[in-house]
């Protein structure tokens, strides 16, 4: 059962009953509508029925920017990540120039399975490849 914030909830030991006790103002009285509206604690109130349509549209304008804002954040973060690093592709290209071929430890493992497995490979070439593969593994 939905209760409305701040109120007190307790649970009854002697009857097993749940409680929920709305806190009263100063001056003994409840709190009216509107008194509870100014009293809301950021976008939660359980009183659904409170908000006006007015204080709807607010709250979403104000989504709307804070969602602005937040991606204007993203993007100059990527931006400043495309600046500090490169596209895996682009270092292939450059390593390739340089005569050096880079593989990724799925293409490393895969070798290593085929050396494994591979009936010309000697009795100490298969331990070296369980060894090298248990470490890729390791890392997967």
């Amino acid at each position: 059962q939905a209760v409305p914030a701040g109120s007190h909830v307790r649970l009854n030991l002697q009857t097993g009953d749940r409680e929920a006790k709305l806190l009263e103002s100063e001056y003994g009285k409840s709190d009216t509508k509107e008194e509870r509206r100014k009293k809301r604690l950021g976008k939660v109130d359980v009183d659904s029925n409170s908000f006006t349509p007015q204080e709807l549209k607010k709250a979403l304008a104000k989504m709307k920017e804070s969602e602005k804002a937040e991606r204007k954040v993203r993007r100059a973060h990527e931006e400043e990540v495309r600046k500090k690093f490169r596209p895996i592709e682009q270092l292939k290209e450059d390593f390739e120039k340089l005569n050096v071929k880079m593989e990724t430890d799925y293409e490393i493992m895969v070798k290593l399975i085929s050396k494994f497995n591979s009936s010309a490979s000697t009795l100490d070439e298969k331990v070296a490849a369980l060894y090298d593969l248990e470490y890729y593994v390791h890392q997967v």
